[in-house]
């Protein structure tokens, strides 16, 4: 079995789609949600979908080595981004070599970065009059937003598009693609 840690910081919705999403399978398995805000909701979608949360602190995953320690002992195998906006330590880069997988809610190069997440990305993107967005799944690397790209997926802007309309398209094909490359990804590797 191929044990997911989920890493999130807020609502959690992208976490609960995975987690639905492999509820039923015979070779990965959502071990794990993991959380940096005390008051994040995904802890209780964690609790309501019986998957064990747990919350750290920036000393836990930076300092101490709490998060990666708590890595190892639960044996995951590979480690999910959804919503999650503190930068991945080095330490953990080297556990798990091109083993992070994130989303992030435009279409890179573009509108990536530190600070450029949510309703930020989907601003400047409207600010901008872009045609089109979307969303990339990649690789964690050592900077923000820079990994290998696995999958891209696009949506259409008009000009009556506004960073609440855009942010329900992006959520639609977060939805809908997030756990399939999840799965053809981690699966990929294990054979």
């Amino acid at each position: 079995m191929i044990k997911l840690a989920i890493f999130a910081s807020g609502n959690g919705t992208n976490a609960q789609r995975i987690s639905e999403y492999f509820a039923t399978s015979d070779t990965v398995k959502v071990d794990c949600i993991i959380y940096n805000r005390k008051d994040a909701y995904v802890a209780e979608r964690a609790k309501r979908l019986n998957i064990p949360a747990h919350y750290f602190t920036r000393d836990d995953f930076y300092t101490n080595g709490r998060v990666l320690e708590y890595l190892k002992e639960h044996e995951i195998d590979w480690v999910i981004l959804a919503g999650f906006l503190w930068l991945v330590p080095e330490e953990i880069l080297k556990a798990f070599p091109n083993r992070i997988i994130n989303i992030h809610p435009a279409l890179l190069p573009k509108y990536g970065g530190k600070g450029m997440y949510g309703e930020h990305v989907h601003e400047a993107v409207i600010a901008n009059h872009e045609k089109e967005s979307g969303i990339t799944i990649h690789i964690v690397d050592h900077q923000y937003d820079k990994g290998t790209t696995l999958f891209q997926a696009k949506c259409q802007l008009t000009d009556k598009d506004t960073p609440d309309t855009l942010a329900a398209k992006i959520h639609e094909l977060e939805q809908t693609y997030f756990p399939v490359v999840i799965e053809k990804t981690v699966t990929n590797e294990a054979r």
